[in-house]
Order: C-alpha cells, then structure tokens, then sequence
C-alpha cells in the first residue's frame, strides 16, 4: 500500500499542472492520501511518509489551481458584462 502511496502521490502532483486533469489529479491525491495512511498505520515506512507528504501537496496545488481557473473565469464574465 505505500508504493501504491508513493505513485499515486506522484500522479496527483503531475496532474495539477496539467488544465484538463485537475479534477484526476484530486482524485488520485484522495486516494493517495488514504492509502499513506493506512500503509503508515499498518507498518511506518518512509514511503508511507512520501506518499502521504505527496499526495498533500498534489491536493494543494490541485484545490490552488482550481480557485484560480474560477476567479480568472469570475473575472472575465464581470470584464465582458460591463462591456456591454
């Protein structure tokens, strides 16, 4: 369970930088997350460690990305309404 940890922490992480997969991206961290730590729980390793650490910064950059793809599409509607 910790290296399936470890990847799906690196997944997560990969796909938060990439637009169309965010929402896999926090997906995959979840699952992640809750696999590092039944791994931890079960046996402590430093890759439980890894993936739980992993799988934390692919949900924060993951929920980053999505907050800012809302305000600048927020922003855009408020730019093209007072156009008109």
């Amino acid at each position: 369970m910790a290296v399936a940890s470890l990847v799906l922490g690196i997944i997560s992480v990969v796909c938060s930088f990439i637009g169309g997969l965010n929402i896999v991206g926090l997906i995959v961290g979840i699952v992640g997350l809750v696999l590092g730590i039944l791994a931890k729980k079960k046996q402590s390793t430093g890759m439980a460690t890894a993936g739980i650490v992993l799988s934390i910064i692919g949900i924060v950059l993951t929920a980053i990305v999505l907050v800012a793809c809302a305000a600048c599409v927020g922003n855009t509607a408020c730019a093209l309404s007072s156009l008109s």
